[in-house]
């Protein structure tokens, strides 16, 4: 009897069963939601998100977030008083960068006109103290003296007196200048011998005539045939200014860079200025009686 050595053969297909996984206790149901058999259990937290953003409105934007944080502002007193000084100062700069372009107006001025300006400013100043201080001794005249009422005469006399001279009806003398202008070529006109008047009455002349022509307020020149006119009277050259006022302001006012004596000479015209300690003014005006004006006094 033989003995079979090889283990015996386990029978085809008989393989082991696989073990079941323990299954997996399902989540409970959201309260209030019954489960429902076949749904996972994700649905019921999906459920609960959408009914979270339901409830907590739709969705916003960052701008829309942005312009609740800004609007409306909220201002504290602080800020409100910085942002006032502010403004107070920004007005204080754009005033002072506005009077700083004005006063550079004479910024582009050749210096002869700037000194041609000076000069004449310090001329006017000195004459308007001195006009001051006649003032005020005429007032301490008034006060002081015994008898106000002659005191007040003389003073209108005076001044009736000085009125004439302005106007032409009274002689004048007293220190200036003598001008006398010659013209061979006949280059003068009119408008340079308003210049010249206008430059000495910038500088002080208190009394002018002119070729035997007083100079008033009113007067006018013009050009004629052959020579100039002065209110409405021809003359003709040499043209001779007697001028009444003081010399040390009116000789120099003529002779400044780019003045009269140089915008002549340029005409090819002579010039001569002489100073002089007496000066005599006779060409009279008539005086005018007014048509309409009256004295507010009377």
């Amino acid at each position: 009897m033989s003995t079979n050595d090889n283990p015996p053969e386990e029978p085809m297909g008989s393989e082991l069963p696989p073990q079941d996984e323990p299954a997996r206790p399902a989540e409970p149901a959201a309260a209030g939601e019954a489960a429902q058999p076949g749904r996972p259990a994700q649905a019921g937290q999906a459920a609960q998100a959408g009914q979270a953003a339901k409830s907590a409105g739709p969705a916003r934007s960052g701008r829309q977030r942005l312009a609740e944080a800004v609007w409306p502002p909220r201002v504290s007193r602080a800020q409100l008083i910085v942002a006032l000084l502010l403004f107070v100062l920004g007005l204080g700069l754009a005033i002072q960068v506005r009077s700083n372009s004005d006063s550079s107006a004479l910024r582009g001025a050749r210096q002869e006109d700037l000194v041609r300006i000076l000069d004449e400013l310090d001329g006017r100043t000195k004459r308007l103290e001195d006009e001051k201080q006649r003032l005020e001794d005429q007032r301490k005249e008034l006060e002081s003296s015994s008898n106000q009422a002659e005191e007040a005469r003389r003073q209108t006399v005076e001044k009736e007196r000085q009125l004439g001279i302005l106007a032409g009806t009274v002689a004048a003398q007293g220190p200036g200048i003598t001008l006398k202008i010659t013209d061979p070529k006949g280059q003068v006109q009119s408008d340079q011998l308003l210049d010249t008047l206008q430059e000495l009455r910038a500088a002080g002349a208190e009394a002018i005539q002119v070729n035997g022509v007083r100079i008033v307020a009113s007067s006018f020149f013009s050009d004629e045939g052959g020579g100039v006119g002065i209110d409405g009277k021809k003359i003709t050259q040499p043209y001779e200014f007697k001028v009444i006022g003081k010399p040390q302001d009116l000789e120099p006012a003529l002779n400044i860079p780019g003045g009269v004596v140089q915008t002549l000479e340029k005409e090819q015209a002579t010039v001569a200025v002489t100073r002089s300690a007496k000066i005599v003014v006779d060409a009279l005006r008539a005086a005018k009686q007014p048509d309409y004006a009256r004295s507010s006094t009377s």
